[in-house]
């Protein structure tokens, strides 16, 4: 009965969510980040990167060639995973550093909970463990997690390493395999392969869409400034944006910066700024002012503070990466910040399906007879509880599989928001799958992030699921239990 009224407010896949309140008529400067931010690149490109470092792996790492038969499996990983650099294992954490159990991957095939229980005494990883914001940890990158887009081919291809190795009965220090594809990930970046297989062949690997430049226009109708700031090569991002936005890209932006080396130009200041000209060359010129339609490399943001004078929450920046684009804008320099997650649009789709709100609606109500049955000791209703719980972990298996068949969804474990979400809401006041979402409000619309109940608060209003059938336990309920 519920499933048809649920139904009726399905959420709209192109909607700005909040985190935190924020209007748009407080914001004059608008800044982007660039790789998948203001272009979108095709499903064509991980396996670039796949294939590439793992040529690398074999070239140069001296890795065995078999492991060639590894293709890159789009389905396999999901982004803000982490990966136990010394157990070589790949596993998905909630908010609260609780392992998700059933999704702990050595290789290609998931771990027993008892392996796994047994392993971490228990299911919690402690603080120290864990990744800082930037992917290094006190105890020599124990844990690393994967934040970035780009990060998908990495963990599958240090997944398919590890299965090879474990399939063969190979003895391998797991803290070399981990730097070792890392390194070779990196040089697909830095040696340039990447790009230059981008920028010959543009249609197959991005994603055209005008959608950017009417972003950008509309912004600059509005009188709006605007700002790049990339860790992409000069060259690369005048291609990239010619194809997706035009010739004229540049006349947009009153500041463009390449090469930035994010995030440490968010934090390193002896960095001067240093201009590139039409040719890629970079000058030795003294920087005392950063011109519209130039472009410059390298700097770091207490420069920029100084030279453009764009500080406080005027400013909204845009990135993918929760860490290196968005934590220190939000931490140290009080910039507003809103945060891409393409992986958002295709996840609403999902929870707008019958198949999905049917799941859940049920997995709720089974949560609340389960709570609200307990009390009741005899045989027969402790015969039932159990048949309900084995069916509640049946129902969160489906739930999962909705998503990803290994880890479920980017934002939820079971039940906890994961560790992803818990970074992202609080690093981003605002969250969208594409800067295309912009679109769908007026330049002075005021973001409110929703209320919703906390756990010593009556659901009143919005619990709809429960209130129904179930009221969360009162004061006189407790008495009369006991």
């Amino acid at each position: 009965e519920l499933v048809p009224s649920i139904m009726s407010n399905m959420l709209n896949p192109d909607a700005i969510f909040s985190n935190n309140e924020m209007s748009l008529s407080d914001i004059e400067i608008y800044g982007f980040d660039y790789d998948y931010t203001l272009v979108f690149y095709s499903k064509h490109l991980h396996t670039l990167i796949f294939n590439a470092a793992r040529d690398l792996l074999i070239n140069e790492h001296r890795y065995p060639a078999e492991i060639r038969k590894y293709d890159y499996d789009p389905n396999f990983a999901i982004r803000g995973l982490h990966y136990d650099v010394h157990r070589a294992l790949l596993m998905k954490i909630d908010a609260f550093h609780y392992i998700q159990l059933g999704t702990v991957y050595r290789g290609l095939s998931v771990v027993p909970d008892e392996e796994v229980i047994a392993m971490y005494d228990g299911s919690h990883v402690p603080l120290e463990q864990m990744s800082d914001f930037y992917g290094k940890s006190s105890q020599g990158n124990t844990m690393k997690q994967f934040m970035d887009i780009f990060s998908l081919p990495e963990m599958t291809l240090l997944s398919c390493v590890n299965e090879y190795f474990l399939k063969n009965n190979i003895d391998y220090e797991p803290v070399h395999l981990y730097k070792d594809v890392k390194d070779s990930i990196r040089d697909v970046h830095i040696k340039g392969i990447m790009y230059r297989a981008i920028e010959a062949d543009i249609e197959k690997y991005i994603c055209y869409a005008e959608q950017t430049r009417a972003v950008l226009a509309k912004l600059a109708d509005h009188g709006k400034k605007m700002f790049l700031i990339t860790n992409s090569p000069s060259s690369f991002v005048d291609k990239g944006m010619k194809f997706i936005v035009g010739k004229d890209w540049r006349d947009l932006f009153d500041v463009v910066i390449v090469q930035a080396d994010k995030p440490n130009f968010f934090n390193d200041k002896r960095r001067p700024f240093r201009k590139v000209n039409e040719r890629g060359v970079l000058l030795w010129d003294k920087i005392h002012k950063l011109q519209k339609g130039q472009i410059y490399k390298q700097g770091n943001l207490y420069e920029f503070l100084k030279l453009t004078g764009w500080r406080g929450s005027k400013v909204l920046y845009f990135g993918d990466h929760i860490y290196s684009d968005l934590a220190d804008l939000t931490l140290k320099h009080g910039w507003r910040t809103g945060a891409i997650i393409p992986e958002l649009r295709s996840e609403i789709k999902i929870m707008n399906t019958e198949k999905y709100i049917q799941t859940m609606t049920w997995l709720q109500t089974l949560t609340g007879l389960l709570e609200h049955m307990q009390v009741h000791r005899d045989p027969d209703s402790q015969m039932i509880l159990e048949e309900w719980k084995k069916e509640r972990k049946e129902m969160r298996e489906m739930n999962r599989n909705f998503f990803n068949a290994q880890f479920g969804s980017l934002f939820r474990t079971d039940e906890n928001p994961t560790y992803f979400l818990r970074r992202l809401s609080r690093f981003a006041d605002i969250y969208m799958a594409s800067l295309s979402c912009l679109l769908n409000y007026e330049p002075d619309y005021t973001f409110y992030p929703r209320r919703t109940p906390l756990q010593h608060e009556l659901p009143g209003w919005s619990d709809q699921l429960c209130t129904g059938t179930f009221r969360i336990p009162i004061l006189q309920d407790t008495v009369q239990i006991k």
